[in-house]
């Protein structure tokens, strides 16, 4: 019951993020029953009910067009990803909402994001965790995503430049990890990083690329699946790009 009221007063509360005056709330709505429709039509993975209630809530709450280029935001509740500069990409909303309901994220939970990008996974994220740690390794991203973030209220989302292949280990371990950039195997700093029972969602692959989840037991061992072929920018490693 507790739990359910929780639930509830979340769902309540995720519309007082939205930007005051926000004329787009229906293409946002239009945006949500797509996905909805994609991930029925998909299954798998996702089971018989598609994405959770209250993840679609949180993509719903969302104003995207906040985190795409300006040139760009008649696209922006179109379900498709979109350049935002510097060779990266906002991922397709349907990717965002899969990735996040594979985390099943609880309140309470502490997630770790690898490739902050536009910021927009970040948002989507805080309104179901308790904390949110994100890491992009291209300084100007990550310094525009952690303004707007800022500017949009998620305070509950923390950023910094640097490696996210290294993960960080800081304010490890994490109930979940999401990776939105792909490298070509699963960093083990990460499963370090990843609590007893925590999940990992990433993309690994170089030119194609499989989305998968990795449970991690409590005796440290961990069990993958095979969620869907995505496509993402590859994870960049090493120094910070200025």
């Amino acid at each position: 019951m507790a739990r359910a009221l929780v639930a509830a007063l979340v769902l309540a509360t995720l519309a007082a993020l939205a930007v005051a005056n926000d004329d787009r709330t229906p293409e946002r709505h239009a945006m949500v029953e797509a996905i909805r429709e994609m991930a029925l039509s998909i299954g798998g993975s996702l089971g018989p009910a598609g994405i959770d209630p209250q993840v679609l809530a949180a993509v719903r709450s969302v104003p995207r067009h906040e985190f795409v280029p300006a040139t760009l935001s008649h696209l922006a509740y179109a379900n498709q990803p979109l350049p935002i500069g510097l060779g990266q990409t906002i991922s397709q909303p349907f990717i965002v909402a899969l990735m996040t309901d594979l985390l099943q994220v609880k309140p309470g939970d502490r997630v770790l994001e690898i490739g902050t990008g536009s910021g927009y996974q970040a948002a989507v994220l805080s309104l179901l965790a308790s904390e949110v740690y994100s890491i992009e390794i291209v300084a100007e991203l990550g310094r525009s995503a952690a303004a707007t973030l800022a500017r949009l209220g998620h305070a509950n989302v923390q950023t910094r430049i640097g490696d996210g292949y290294q993960g960080w280990a800081e304010h490890a371990p994490y109930d979940a990890i999401v990776v939105t950039a792909a490298p070509n195997h699963v960093p083990p700093q990460l499963i370090a990083q990843l609590k007893p029972g925590g999940r990992l969602v990433i993309p690994v692959g170089d030119r194609w690329q499989e989305l998968m989840l990795v449970v991690k037991a409590a005796d440290g061992t961990t069990t993958t699946t095979r969620v869907l072929p995505v496509r993402f920018v590859p994870l960049v490693r090493g120094e910070r790009v200025d």
